[in-house]
């Protein structure tokens, strides 16, 4: 999981071990900072309700942590750090540079902000690479593959989609982006914040309260939305029970 949370010693936790406290230390606990990436308040009308505080800060905005305002760069940067950590114990040594992934539509301003990312986590960009490019080639289609491919990419914040172009010429591949869409939010965090919503108006029917301004009951209806969904993908229902 892209999650980071800062601990009141100045230390850092990534992952797996930040998501596990994200019910305990909601307010600093930090998901979807992609979507921060270079954006001003603006432009995150869209936003589902967070439970960390979003504050304006010089050229876009900035979570405010025990540790201080942290700017979305900042908190990609940690994330980049454990990939790179985990990427030099899988290869053991040090990595030389990296290629990073950013949705197709990304502007130059997010670019940029992924390569400041990049900086701060010490690691030397060799090139961005769009998404559904990577997906593409991940999925193999640069083996023996020729003609016109519609490529998504849905993940956990952003969803995005190119028409992709593979010809072989001269024995070499190439890859021509011929079309590329996107929503910066639309991903799996918004199907759990429908079902947060529905939750909150089945509850809201039954008791008359309103749990939408209660920080800790979001964010346990949260965990328990992304579970539902999950148990889903595989089942025609689930049962929701949050005391």
């Amino acid at each position: 999981p892209s999650v980071v949370r800062y601990l009141k010693d100045g230390s850092v936790e990534t992952g797996w071990d930040a998501l596990a406290h994200a019910e305990s230390d909601p307010r600093n606990t930090v998901y979807s900072a992609k979507r921060l990436l270079a954006r001003g308040r603006s432009e995150l009308k869209t936003l589902p309700v967070l439970p960390y505080e979003i504050v304006d800060a010089p050229g876009g905005v900035a979570i405010r942590t025990v540790q201080g305002d942290k700017s979305p760069v900042e908190v990609s940067a940690e994330i980049l750090k454990t990939l790179a950590k985990r990427a030099e114990t899988q290869l053991g040594g040090e990595l030389t540079g990296a290629v990073i992934t950013v949705p197709a539509y990304f502007d130059d301003a997010q670019r940029q902000a992924t390569k400041d990312a990049a900086r701060l986590a010490n690691l030397s960009v060799l090139r961005l690479l769009n998404e559904p490019t990577a997906a593409a080639l991940a999925y193999g289609l640069d083996n023996g593959a020729e003609g016109v491919y519609l490529v998504y990419d849905l993940g956990g914040g952003t969803f995005d989609i190119s028409v992709i172009d593979i010809a072989n010429v001269d024995g070499d591949k190439q890859f021509e982006v011929l079309s590329t869409n996107g929503d910066t939010f639309l991903g799996g965090e918004d199907f759990d914040q429908r079902l947060v919503e529905y939750l909150i108006s089945e509850f809201k029917k039954d008791t008359g309260i309103d749990l939408s301004t209660d920080v800790l009951a979001l964010q346990r209806l949260k965990d328990a939305a992304e579970k539902a969904k999950i148990e889903l993908s595989s089942r025609q229902e689930t049962e929701i029970n949050l005391p």
